[in-house]
């Protein structure tokens, strides 16, 4: 049978879904338009800049770093060009089959993988690291041809430092190094500008006027925007914004006067410090020995820094700053400054030196059979123990204290160097909040005796005590020490003078200094220094010391010969010129070498020689002040300004390693 349709109700459903479905459709298109709008119309900046960033990319221009130069303009840190062979630890699978791979290629020495591993232990995975230095263009060739067979390894193009002199002035120009984890983390707490300023910077000052001046040296980073390629590369500059340099940054050190000195101390450990009293400009600063920072830039080979690190020279120490000793018999004229200041004596006053000073039933040795009668003057020029060992006792340790700390023993002095040490200048406070059990915190009155004469408990670095003769020498009137003089636009070669605090006045009374100044001067034609000044273009002020390194029994005769080397007295001078109007001032000390007219004042000599009188001494002394077998200055000295710096044979050397 046939059925029979409803037309018409077939048609009404038909149109039913038909409505729905183009419902649907018109729902479906509604959606993708208003979709459309979003995206094109509400959130087309935003996407915009999206898609301009998956296109483009905006990488740091890191600026060239500020040269260091000395106060008459020859550069101590510099930087050159190199190509060197990087790895980034992420993106390689075998390292030890990388590395051997690309020692078919280019060589690559047991240092060089003996730094990367260092370097490897110290960074994070992501970063880029040298495994080698300066490739010459035959290796960068050779490597480029290979490339794909090294995935995470490449060859750039960087500017590097150089310390052109190497050894010299190392502990006061200091050296830079990769930015390790410590460092990363503290450049998090900056504030975001300064943050932004390190985007891309490896490199950061880690010693010396490297790490001191080191937001004036790394100058002002740029910014490149480039557009890359699917796999990252740049393709081409879209926009650029260049990096500012750094600044110059001049020392006040005489780099040919701080190679002298160094020469000068030879094989032998010490310090030696000389300022300008009038401005407090540092002329040298000499710690031995030395190191080569060159060493350090790319990152240090586990073999070089364990015997720099372990050698019983200890050549990383800066013992002109943190190297502290008995100041011993430099420290007379400041304990005559003293008595005179707080009325304990009179220049006149006469003691008695029998060659000893008995206290507490305890004998004090002075010299031999004695000096006899003794004022303040022949006390200074004839260095007796026994002046000062009563001066001491009857001025009590804080009076002492009090004294000397406005001349800034035991005190930091402010330098613009990172990490001065205090030093010890005793004091009963000292003591007390130094030792924990109450028999060690006392102070008992045989204590006070030897620092009279620059021993016991006293302890300052030659830093301290250059500064203190340096206001001595001045008249009381102190400045702040400083190794920087200005810094130099590397644009406009303008030089910007640092400016420093303000002198400070000791007030102290013009007879007084005088009377001291005097005798200082006599020590150098009648006294300890006489051989040493004889013969001298200029009037001259000065003390030797002796201080102990090791204490000797009273009951005891000091022979060296019986002694350890390193148990040996050490070698001190401080000294003045020229007398009328002191340009210069100085302490120094060589350690463990016994009397100071022997060892430590030949040096200065010829400080104030090279500083006053433009001489430089010739082969002949400088290897006779070097073992300690110089007085005067033997032969005809050379013209300083007429040997030429750098001197032959070290030009390049330096770095060349």
């Amino acid at each position: 049978m046939t059925e029979i349709r409803n037309v018409e109700a077939d048609l009404a459903s038909f149109r039913t879904r038909a409505l729905l479905v183009g419902l649907a459709v018109l729902f479906g298109f509604g959606l993708i338009a208003a979709r459309m709008v979003y995206l094109q119309v509400i959130r087309h900046d935003d996407l915009a800049a999206q898609a301009e960033s998956n296109r483009t990319a905006v990488l740091p221009v890191v600026p060239n770093r500020g040269q260091i130069l000395d106060r008459k303009g020859r550069v101590l840190a510099t930087n050159y060009s190199a190509y060197t062979l990087e790895i980034t630890p992420s993106r390689v699978s075998d390292m030890d089959a990388t590395i051997a791979g690309l020692a078919e290629l280019v060589e690559v020495t047991p240092r060089d993988q003996r730094r990367f591993r260092k370097l490897l232990e110290e960074s994070h995975r992501f970063d880029s690291l040298p495994l080698r230095t300066r490739l010459t263009d035959v290796e960068v060739a050779r490597f480029t041809a290979q490339r794909y067979r090294f995935p995470g390894v490449d060859v750039r193009a960087r500017l590097l430092r150089q310390y052109p002199n190497g050894e010299v002035a190392s502990h006061v120009i200091g050296y830079i190094g990769r930015i390790n984890q410590r460092e990363t983390a503290a450049i998090a707490d900056w504030p975001e500008e300064d943050q932004a300023n390190y985007r891309g910077t490896e490199y950061i000052g880690k010693l010396g006027a490297e790490q001191s001046y080191e937001r004036e040296l790394h100058g002002i980073t740029g910014f490149q925007r480039v557009e890359t390629s699917a796999g990252g590369r740049a393709v081409r500059s879209l926009a650029n914004t260049p990096a500012t340099p750094g600044n110059a940054v001049v020392l006040s050190i005489d780099i040919q006067l701080q190679k002298l000195v160094e020469d000068m101390f030879g094989e032998r450990r010490g310090a030696l410090v000389a300022i300008d009293p009038r401005s407090g400009e540092v002329l040298a600063f000499v710690s031995k020995p030395t190191f080569d920072p060159n060493l350090f830039v790319e990152g240090i080979d586990v073999d070089n820094w364990r015997a720099l690190n372990e050698s019983l020279d200890k050549p990383l120490l800066n013992r002109a700053l943190r190297g502290t000793y008995p100041p011993g018999s430099t420290y007379k004229p400041f304990m005559a400054l003293a008595a005179l200041e707080t009325g304990t004596r009179s220049p006149s006053l006469i003691i008695n030196d029998p060659g000893y000073w008995m206290f507490g039933g305890h004998r004090f040795r002075s010299h031999g059979d004695g000096l006899g009668p003794v004022d303040m003057h022949r006390s200074i020029v004839k260095s007796s123990n026994t002046y000062y060992y009563s001066l001491a006792n009857e001025m009590g340790v804080d009076a002492m204290h009090d004294f000397m700390k406005p001349l800034g023993f035991g005190q930091i002095t402010g330098i613009d160097l990172r990490g001065e040490v205090r030093g010890v200048l005793p004091s009963q406070a000292w003591k007390r909040n130094t030792y924990k059990r109450p028999e060690q915190q006392r102070w008992y009155a045989g204590e006070t005796i030897s620092l009279g004469i620059g021993q016991g408990y006293n302890n300052f670095t030659m830093l301290q005590v250059a500064h203190a003769m340096a206001t001595l020498a001045n008249g009381g009137v102190k400045y702040k020490p400083h190794l920087t003089m200005a810094t130099e636009n590397v644009i406009t070669r303008e030089r910007v003078p640092l400016p420093g605090p303000p002198p400070e006045n000791l007030g102290f009374k013009p007879e007084h200094v005088r009377i001291v100044l005097n005798a200082m001067q006599s020590v150098t034609t009648e006294g300890t220094s006489t051989r040493v000044f004889a013969g001298a273009g200029y009037a001259s002020g000065g003390k030797t010391g002796t201080a102990q390194a090791v204490t000797i029994g009273q009951k005891e005769r000091y022979d060296a010969r019986r002694l350890e080397e390193h148990q040996r007295d050490h070698s001190l001078y401080v000294a003045f010129a020229p007398v009328d109007a002191p340009r210069v001032a100085l302490a120094v000390i060589v350690e463990n070498a016994g009397f100071g007219a022997a060892h430590a004042a030949p040096i200065a000599r010829r400080v104030f020689d090279y500083l006053l009188m433009d001489q430089y001494p010739n082969p002949q002394d400088l290897a006779a002040v070097r073992v300690g077998q110089a007085g005067a200055p033997i032969g005809t000295p050379l013209k300083a300004s007429e040997l030429p710096w750098p001197p032959e044979g070290q030009a390049g050397a330096a770095g060349a390693q």
